[in-house]
């Protein structure tokens, strides 16, 4: 078994189990490949963990302190003086629990389908009239201007449509339109010098959240069935699992060593599962 990747979650933190809750990005799962979905929450075999951005990370940290000191002031930050975004930064006794994805999030208990919600959240500012506004840091680094035009940037769309369902499910008043901001390290300086720069951007979305309601009832749906879903055409991960069982027979033919390699290896692809395709 690799010490990077261990297959096998245990029953209680599976759908039923009493640790189990819907995450937000396991919603998105669920939209991606509600295959992979079933086997992650329903099977307890989660698709092979991706490598951590630890520069974007260092970004929305640095990020949340600079627009903390100006929660602390009730301040307006210059930035969204820039964008004429008349709001302050949210002061809330809850702030640090809604960030915390893993342990806590913005939460509710969605009583048609008795599962817990929940989601962390980068930040929330909040107009003088006390209606709130959800806002996302991104981080990138590309030639040109940042934008949302992109197909693969619908789940940060969603990302922020979950949070201002979420709460509004927990009693908030909710602006339909939350803010990205997003920012790109500059790659076109003369030398490193040991740092990066970055030009920020504020980008409006406003949000839809219609779909969040049926979506949590196909998912429970989903998961309450003892039949496991198709694949998603586009889902790498399922085509690398038919392809392995489609091969498997073949590889059974051949000579296997009874010894792992000499050097390990970083990451351990998950095993074909047949019984699944």
């Amino acid at each position: 078994m690799s010490e990077y990747y261990k297959p096998h979650r245990k029953p209680a933190w599976n759908y039923g189990g009493p640790n189990w809750k819907l995450s937000r990005s396991k919603i998105d799962l669920f939209m991606s490949c509600s295959r992979c979905f079933y086997v992650d929450n329903k099977l307890g075999v989660a698709r092979p963990p991706g490598f951590p951005f630890n520069l974007n990370s260092a970004v929305d940290k640095l990020l949340k302190k600079e627009f903390d000191g100006h929660r602390a002031r009730k301040t307006t930050h210059p930035l969204m003086k820039e964008y004429g975004i008349d709001a302050v930064p949210l002061q809330h006794a809850q702030m640090e629990e809604w960030r915390d994805s893993l342990r806590a999030g913005v939460s509710v208990l969605h009583k048609p389908t008795g599962m817990l919600v929940r989601g962390g959240v980068d930040d929330v500012w909040v107009y003088s009239n006390g209606e709130l506004i959800v806002v996302d840091y991104k981080a990138t680094s590309k030639d040109g201007e940042v934008s949302l035009d992109a197909e693969w940037q619908n789940g940060y769309k969603r990302q922020m449509e979950t949070y201002q369902w979420l709460f509004r499910q927990n009693g908030f008043k909710v602006s339909d339109t939350g803010f990205f901001v997003y920012v790109n390290g500059k790659t076109d300086r003369e030398a490193f010098d040991a740092k990066l720069e970055f030009d920020v951007k504020i980008i409006p979305y406003t949000g839809k959240t219609d779909w969040v309601e049926p979506t949590l009832h196909d998912i429970k749906k989903c998961l309450d069935s003892d039949v496991v879903p198709g694949p998603a055409t586009l889902c790498d991960y399922c085509n690398y699992r038919k392809a392995a069982v489609e091969v498997s027979s073949a590889v059974s033919a051949r000579k296997v060593a009874d010894r792992p390699l000499a050097v390990k290896p970083k990451s351990t692809p998950p095993a074909a599962t047949a019984s699944l395709f």
